[in-house]
Protein backbone atom coordinates (compact mmCIF):
# COMPACT_ATOMS: atom_id res chain seq x y z
CA UNK A 1 0.00 0.00 0.00
CA UNK A 2 1.53 3.33 -1.02
CA UNK A 3 0.27 6.71 0.98
CA UNK A 4 0.70 10.43 -0.13
CA UNK A 5 0.03 12.50 3.51
CA UNK A 6 -0.32 16.14 1.83
CA UNK A 7 -1.66 19.38 3.50
CA UNK A 8 -4.03 20.26 1.10
CA UNK A 9 -6.27 18.01 -1.31
CA UNK A 10 -8.44 19.00 -4.21
CA UNK A 11 -10.42 15.95 -5.30
CA UNK A 12 -12.40 17.19 -7.95
CA UNK A 13 -14.82 19.12 -5.88
CA UNK A 14 -14.28 19.59 -2.64
CA UNK A 15 -10.85 20.90 -0.35
CA UNK A 16 -9.88 19.11 2.07
CA UNK A 17 -6.89 19.49 4.82
CA UNK A 18 -4.20 17.18 5.85
CA UNK A 19 -5.08 13.96 4.14
CA UNK A 20 -4.08 11.02 3.44
CA UNK A 21 -4.41 9.08 -0.09
CA UNK A 22 -3.99 5.20 0.36
CA UNK A 23 -2.87 3.81 -3.15
CA UNK A 24 -2.89 -0.18 -4.03
CA UNK A 25 -2.35 -1.35 -7.80
CA UNK A 26 -2.48 2.11 -9.10
CA UNK A 27 -5.87 2.41 -7.70
CA UNK A 28 -7.04 4.86 -4.53
CA UNK A 29 -8.39 3.14 -1.49
CA UNK A 30 -9.30 5.18 0.34
CA UNK A 31 -8.82 9.33 1.70
CA UNK A 32 -8.49 9.53 5.33
CA UNK A 33 -7.09 12.30 7.81
CA UNK A 34 -3.85 12.69 8.11
CA UNK A 35 -1.73 11.72 11.19
CA UNK A 36 1.72 12.70 11.78
CA UNK A 37 3.64 14.66 8.84
CA UNK A 38 2.48 16.41 5.81
CA UNK A 39 4.22 16.89 2.78
CA UNK A 40 3.44 20.55 1.88
CA UNK A 41 1.59 21.32 -1.31
CA UNK A 42 -2.29 20.75 -3.23
CA UNK A 43 -2.69 17.39 -4.47
CA UNK A 44 -5.09 17.49 -7.49
CA UNK A 45 -6.37 15.21 -10.49
CA UNK A 46 -3.86 14.43 -12.84
CA UNK A 47 -4.27 16.88 -15.99
CA UNK A 48 -6.19 15.64 -19.58
CA UNK A 49 -4.91 17.29 -22.27
CA UNK A 50 -7.58 16.06 -25.52
CA UNK A 51 -4.94 17.92 -28.38
CA UNK A 52 -1.10 17.07 -28.03
CA UNK A 53 0.83 17.40 -30.86
CA UNK A 54 4.51 17.24 -29.18
CA UNK A 55 6.48 17.75 -26.52
CA UNK A 56 10.26 17.33 -25.33
CA UNK A 57 11.71 18.09 -29.10
CA UNK A 58 9.76 16.05 -31.15
CA UNK A 59 6.54 16.33 -33.30
CA UNK A 60 4.22 13.22 -33.46
CA UNK A 61 3.25 13.69 -37.34
CA UNK A 62 6.92 14.06 -38.02
CA UNK A 63 7.97 11.00 -36.19
CA UNK A 64 4.90 8.98 -35.07
CA UNK A 65 7.19 6.07 -33.23
CA UNK A 66 6.83 5.22 -29.71
CA UNK A 67 9.60 6.61 -28.29
CA UNK A 68 8.02 10.56 -29.83
CA UNK A 69 5.31 9.43 -27.57
CA UNK A 70 7.09 8.38 -24.32
CA UNK A 71 8.94 12.28 -25.28
CA UNK A 72 5.93 13.95 -25.62
CA UNK A 73 4.48 12.38 -22.32
CA UNK A 74 7.62 13.34 -20.54
CA UNK A 75 7.48 16.83 -21.41
CA UNK A 76 4.32 17.22 -20.39
CA UNK A 77 4.19 15.57 -17.50
CA UNK A 78 6.54 18.12 -15.72
CA UNK A 79 3.57 20.50 -16.05
CA UNK A 80 0.89 18.13 -15.03
CA UNK A 81 -0.40 15.76 -17.77
CA UNK A 82 -0.94 12.49 -17.17
CA UNK A 83 -2.96 11.88 -19.21
CA UNK A 84 -3.37 12.83 -23.36
CA UNK A 85 -4.37 11.91 -26.81
CA UNK A 86 -1.37 12.56 -29.21
CA UNK A 87 -2.87 14.55 -31.90
CA UNK A 88 -1.77 14.40 -36.13
CA UNK A 89 -2.40 17.23 -38.02
CA UNK A 90 -3.87 17.19 -41.76
CA UNK A 91 -1.46 14.82 -43.54
CA UNK A 92 -1.42 11.64 -45.28
CA UNK A 93 -3.54 8.27 -45.10
CA UNK A 94 0.30 6.54 -44.99
CA UNK A 95 1.34 9.21 -42.02
CA UNK A 96 -2.60 8.18 -40.23
CA UNK A 97 -1.78 4.76 -40.67
CA UNK A 98 1.60 4.68 -39.08
CA UNK A 99 0.70 6.92 -36.24
CA UNK A 100 -2.73 4.98 -35.97
CA UNK A 101 -0.71 1.72 -35.31
CA UNK A 102 1.59 3.24 -33.42
CA UNK A 103 -1.23 3.95 -30.68
CA UNK A 104 -2.65 0.73 -31.08
CA UNK A 105 0.63 -0.19 -29.44
CA UNK A 106 0.54 1.76 -26.99
CA UNK A 107 -2.59 0.97 -25.69
CA UNK A 108 -1.90 -2.45 -26.10
CA UNK A 109 1.17 -2.41 -23.61
CA UNK A 110 -0.73 0.60 -21.54
CA UNK A 111 1.76 3.23 -22.32
CA UNK A 112 1.75 5.48 -19.52
CA UNK A 113 -0.38 8.70 -19.95
CA UNK A 114 -1.38 7.13 -23.62
CA UNK A 115 -5.41 7.25 -23.81
CA UNK A 116 -6.04 7.50 -27.08
CA UNK A 117 -5.51 9.52 -30.51
CA UNK A 118 -6.93 13.03 -32.06
CA UNK A 119 -6.81 13.26 -35.84
CA UNK A 120 -6.82 16.67 -36.26
CA UNK A 121 -8.07 16.99 -39.82
CA UNK A 122 -7.67 16.40 -42.59
CA UNK A 123 -11.84 16.77 -43.33
CA UNK A 124 -11.13 20.57 -43.20
CA UNK A 125 -12.08 23.76 -44.78
CA UNK A 126 -9.04 25.56 -46.66
CA UNK A 127 -10.05 28.81 -46.35
CA UNK A 128 -9.81 28.21 -42.20
CA UNK A 129 -6.76 25.88 -42.57
CA UNK A 130 -4.39 27.67 -40.83
CA UNK A 131 -1.05 25.72 -40.80
CA UNK A 132 -2.56 22.29 -42.05
CA UNK A 133 -0.93 21.52 -45.29
CA UNK A 134 -3.77 22.09 -47.92
CA UNK A 135 -2.12 19.24 -50.20
CA UNK A 136 -3.21 16.93 -47.68
CA UNK A 137 -7.15 18.58 -47.16
CA UNK A 138 -9.54 15.58 -48.46
CA UNK A 139 -12.61 14.57 -48.14
CA UNK A 140 -13.56 11.53 -46.35
CA UNK A 141 -13.06 8.36 -47.99
CA UNK A 142 -12.66 4.49 -47.21
CA UNK A 143 -9.21 4.99 -46.49
CA UNK A 144 -9.60 7.17 -43.54
CA UNK A 145 -12.71 5.23 -42.09
CA UNK A 146 -10.83 2.29 -42.26
CA UNK A 147 -8.35 3.66 -39.88
CA UNK A 148 -11.39 5.51 -37.67
CA UNK A 149 -12.87 2.46 -37.61
CA UNK A 150 -10.61 0.47 -35.55
CA UNK A 151 -10.98 -0.90 -31.90
CA UNK A 152 -7.47 -1.04 -30.97
CA UNK A 153 -6.95 3.06 -30.53
CA UNK A 154 -8.69 3.66 -27.26
CA UNK A 155 -10.62 7.14 -27.04
CA UNK A 156 -10.83 7.96 -31.22
CA UNK A 157 -11.56 11.55 -31.74
CA UNK A 158 -11.55 13.11 -34.88
CA UNK A 159 -11.33 17.35 -35.73
CA UNK A 160 -13.98 17.92 -38.80
CA UNK A 161 -15.06 21.04 -40.90
CA UNK A 162 -19.01 20.56 -41.12
CA UNK A 163 -19.25 21.82 -44.62
CA UNK A 164 -16.94 19.17 -46.01
CA UNK A 165 -18.96 16.15 -43.87
CA UNK A 166 -22.18 15.85 -44.20
CA UNK A 167 -24.51 14.93 -41.38
CA UNK A 168 -24.58 10.88 -42.23
CA UNK A 169 -21.16 10.90 -42.21
CA UNK A 170 -20.54 12.61 -39.11
CA UNK A 171 -23.70 9.83 -37.84
CA UNK A 172 -21.33 7.09 -39.42
CA UNK A 173 -18.35 7.90 -37.27
CA UNK A 174 -20.28 8.33 -34.18
CA UNK A 175 -21.47 4.89 -34.73
CA UNK A 176 -17.91 3.85 -35.05
CA UNK A 177 -17.04 5.13 -31.40
CA UNK A 178 -15.27 8.44 -32.65
CA UNK A 179 -15.72 11.51 -30.69
CA UNK A 180 -16.46 14.18 -33.57
CA UNK A 181 -15.29 17.73 -33.02
CA UNK A 182 -16.11 20.33 -35.23
CA UNK A 183 -12.88 23.24 -36.39
CA UNK A 184 -11.11 24.68 -38.92
CA UNK A 185 -14.49 25.73 -40.78
CA UNK A 186 -15.90 28.88 -42.37
CA UNK A 187 -19.82 27.39 -42.05
CA UNK A 188 -22.21 29.05 -41.32
CA UNK A 189 -24.33 28.55 -38.07
CA UNK A 190 -27.17 26.29 -39.64
CA UNK A 191 -24.50 24.06 -40.80
CA UNK A 192 -22.77 23.58 -37.53
CA UNK A 193 -26.15 23.27 -35.72
CA UNK A 194 -26.69 20.39 -37.81
CA UNK A 195 -23.49 18.62 -37.25
CA UNK A 196 -24.45 19.28 -33.32
CA UNK A 197 -28.18 17.67 -33.89
CA UNK A 198 -25.81 14.47 -36.11
CA UNK A 199 -23.46 13.74 -32.90
CA UNK A 200 -20.94 16.11 -33.00
CA UNK A 201 -20.19 16.79 -29.24
CA UNK A 202 -17.34 19.36 -29.29
CA UNK A 203 -15.50 22.60 -30.77
CA UNK A 204 -11.67 22.41 -31.31
CA UNK A 205 -9.68 25.83 -30.49
CA UNK A 206 -12.81 27.57 -29.61
CA UNK A 207 -12.08 31.15 -31.96
CA UNK A 208 -9.19 29.89 -33.83
CA UNK A 209 -9.98 28.63 -37.10
CA UNK A 210 -13.64 29.10 -36.98
CA UNK A 211 -16.42 31.19 -38.31
CA UNK A 212 -16.80 34.62 -36.07
CA UNK A 213 -20.40 35.24 -34.32
CA UNK A 214 -21.52 38.29 -35.73
CA UNK A 215 -24.60 40.07 -35.07
CA UNK A 216 -26.91 38.74 -38.37
CA UNK A 217 -24.73 35.38 -38.82
CA UNK A 218 -23.58 33.26 -35.68
CA UNK A 219 -21.11 31.43 -37.22
CA UNK A 220 -19.23 28.42 -35.53
CA UNK A 221 -18.16 30.62 -32.64
CA UNK A 222 -22.27 31.66 -31.55
CA UNK A 223 -22.97 28.16 -31.68
CA UNK A 224 -20.39 26.65 -30.03
CA UNK A 225 -21.16 29.33 -26.94
CA UNK A 226 -24.78 28.88 -27.16
CA UNK A 227 -25.03 25.31 -27.29
CA UNK A 228 -25.57 23.80 -23.79
CA UNK A 229 -24.24 20.35 -24.36
CA UNK A 230 -21.20 20.01 -26.41
CA UNK A 231 -17.75 20.98 -25.16
CA UNK A 232 -15.05 23.62 -26.39
CA UNK A 233 -11.34 23.39 -26.02
CA UNK A 234 -9.58 26.19 -24.87
CA UNK A 235 -5.98 28.08 -25.39
CA UNK A 236 -5.46 29.87 -22.24
CA UNK A 237 -1.36 31.17 -24.07
CA UNK A 238 -2.71 35.15 -23.93
CA UNK A 239 -1.98 34.08 -27.80
CA UNK A 240 -4.81 32.43 -28.82
CA UNK A 241 -7.47 34.51 -27.52
CA UNK A 242 -7.57 37.80 -26.29
CA UNK A 243 -8.56 38.27 -22.48
CA UNK A 244 -11.37 39.84 -23.16
CA UNK A 245 -12.72 36.94 -25.60
CA UNK A 246 -11.67 34.27 -23.27
CA UNK A 247 -14.00 35.92 -20.47
CA UNK A 248 -16.90 36.37 -23.04
CA UNK A 249 -16.39 32.65 -23.39
CA UNK A 250 -16.61 31.74 -19.70
CA UNK A 251 -19.30 33.62 -19.25
CA UNK A 252 -21.99 32.37 -21.88
CA UNK A 253 -20.52 28.61 -21.59
CA UNK A 254 -22.36 26.46 -20.04
CA UNK A 255 -20.56 25.37 -16.59
CA UNK A 256 -18.25 22.52 -17.37
CA UNK A 257 -18.42 22.86 -20.88
CA UNK A 258 -14.64 24.82 -21.15
CA UNK A 259 -12.11 22.06 -21.32
CA UNK A 260 -8.61 23.39 -21.51
CA UNK A 261 -6.07 22.07 -24.11
CA UNK A 262 -2.51 23.20 -25.59
CA UNK A 263 -2.49 22.67 -29.29
CA UNK A 264 1.48 22.16 -28.02
CA UNK A 265 3.81 21.37 -30.43
CA UNK A 266 7.79 20.23 -30.12
CA UNK A 267 9.27 23.20 -28.04
CA UNK A 268 7.30 22.36 -25.49
CA UNK A 269 9.74 21.61 -22.40
CA UNK A 270 12.96 22.90 -24.43
CA UNK A 271 14.70 25.84 -25.35
CA UNK A 272 14.30 24.80 -28.94
CA UNK A 273 13.70 28.62 -30.99
CA UNK A 274 12.47 26.77 -34.07
CA UNK A 275 11.18 23.30 -35.65
CA UNK A 276 10.56 22.27 -39.28
CA UNK A 277 6.57 21.73 -39.67
CA UNK A 278 5.72 19.70 -43.37
CA UNK A 279 7.71 22.27 -46.11
CA UNK A 280 8.23 25.38 -43.57
CA UNK A 281 9.52 26.17 -40.27
CA UNK A 282 8.12 27.74 -37.15
CA UNK A 283 9.70 30.13 -35.24
CA UNK A 284 9.37 30.92 -31.28
CA UNK A 285 9.18 33.83 -29.98
CA UNK A 286 8.93 33.94 -25.68
CA UNK A 287 5.96 31.60 -25.65
CA UNK A 288 4.52 32.49 -29.06
CA UNK A 289 4.92 30.19 -32.27
CA UNK A 290 4.02 31.41 -35.84
CA UNK A 291 5.15 29.93 -39.19
CA UNK A 292 6.44 32.15 -42.14
CA UNK A 293 3.66 34.21 -42.94
CA UNK A 294 2.72 35.45 -39.39
CA UNK A 295 -0.11 32.60 -38.53
CA UNK A 296 0.22 31.05 -34.82
CA UNK A 297 1.43 27.50 -35.23
CA UNK A 298 0.47 25.40 -32.24
CA UNK A 299 1.72 26.20 -28.78
CA UNK A 300 4.65 26.26 -26.15
CA UNK A 301 1.60 26.01 -23.82
CA UNK A 302 1.57 23.55 -21.06
CA UNK A 303 -1.45 22.30 -18.64
CA UNK A 304 -0.46 24.49 -15.48
CA UNK A 305 1.02 27.13 -17.16
CA UNK A 306 -2.64 27.53 -18.72
CA UNK A 307 -4.43 26.91 -14.94
CA UNK A 308 -2.38 29.75 -13.67
CA UNK A 309 -3.41 31.78 -16.83
CA UNK A 310 -6.94 30.95 -15.89
CA UNK A 311 -6.62 31.89 -12.67
CA UNK A 312 -3.85 34.95 -12.55
CA UNK A 313 -5.39 36.52 -15.85
CA UNK A 314 -9.31 35.72 -16.35
CA UNK A 315 -10.26 36.10 -12.70
CA UNK A 316 -11.18 31.84 -12.62
CA UNK A 317 -11.52 30.61 -9.62
CA UNK A 318 -8.68 27.73 -8.46
CA UNK A 319 -11.20 24.82 -8.33
CA UNK A 320 -12.81 25.80 -11.46
CA UNK A 321 -9.76 26.38 -13.56
CA UNK A 322 -9.01 22.69 -12.16
CA UNK A 323 -11.85 21.09 -13.23
CA UNK A 324 -11.31 22.60 -16.64
CA UNK A 325 -7.86 21.19 -17.20
CA UNK A 326 -9.12 17.51 -15.54
CA UNK A 327 -12.66 16.97 -14.78
CA UNK A 328 -14.13 18.31 -17.79
CA UNK A 329 -11.88 17.01 -20.25
CA UNK A 330 -12.41 13.28 -18.22
CA UNK A 331 -16.39 14.25 -18.61
CA UNK A 332 -16.18 14.81 -22.38
CA UNK A 333 -13.70 11.96 -23.33
CA UNK A 334 -16.67 9.39 -21.18
CA UNK A 335 -13.52 8.27 -18.78
CA UNK A 336 -15.23 7.48 -15.71
CA UNK A 337 -13.91 8.08 -12.61
CA UNK A 338 -11.15 10.35 -13.92
CA UNK A 339 -10.60 13.88 -13.41
CA UNK A 340 -11.30 13.18 -9.60
CA UNK A 341 -9.18 11.97 -6.25
CA UNK A 342 -11.63 9.27 -5.04
CA UNK A 343 -11.85 6.01 -4.10
CA UNK A 344 -11.61 3.73 -6.80
CA UNK A 345 -10.30 6.20 -9.19
CA UNK A 346 -7.10 5.66 -10.89
CA UNK A 347 -4.30 7.73 -8.86
CA UNK A 348 -3.60 10.23 -11.82
CA UNK A 349 -2.33 13.06 -9.61
CA UNK A 350 -0.27 16.16 -9.59
CA UNK A 351 1.58 17.67 -6.78
CA UNK A 352 1.22 21.81 -7.21
CA UNK A 353 2.90 24.21 -4.57
CA UNK A 354 1.12 27.64 -3.82
CA UNK A 355 2.22 29.03 -6.64
CA UNK A 356 0.23 26.20 -8.69
CA UNK A 357 3.72 25.23 -9.79
CA UNK A 358 4.53 21.45 -10.55
CA UNK A 359 5.96 19.63 -8.01
CA UNK A 360 5.45 15.94 -8.33
CA UNK A 361 2.81 14.03 -11.07
CA UNK A 362 2.12 10.58 -10.45
CA UNK A 363 0.22 7.66 -13.74
CA UNK A 364 -1.30 5.07 -11.51
CA UNK A 365 0.17 5.90 -8.52
CA UNK A 366 3.78 5.72 -10.09
CA UNK A 367 6.29 8.68 -9.90
CA UNK A 368 6.57 10.21 -13.53
CA UNK A 369 7.88 13.53 -12.18
CA UNK A 370 9.68 15.20 -9.55
CA UNK A 371 10.75 18.91 -8.87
Amino acid sequence: MQQLSVSRLFDGENWFENVTVAIKDGIIQAITPSVGQVQPGTLVPGFIDVQVNGGGGALFNTAPTRQTLRTMLQAHARFGTTAMLPTVITDSVAVMQQAADVIALAIADAEPGIIGVHFEGPHLSVPKKGVHPQQHIRQLSAAELAIYGRADLGIKLVTVAPENISPAQIRQLVALNVIVCLGHSNADAATVQAALDAGATGFTHLYNAMSPLTSREPGMVGVALADPHSWCGVIFDGHHMHPVAAKVALAAKAKGKLMIVTDAMSPVGTDDREFDLFDGKVQRDGDKLTDADGRLAGSVLDMAGAVRYAIDSLGVVPEEALRMASLYPAQFLARHGAGRIVAGAQADLVLLDNDWQVQASWINGRPLFNA
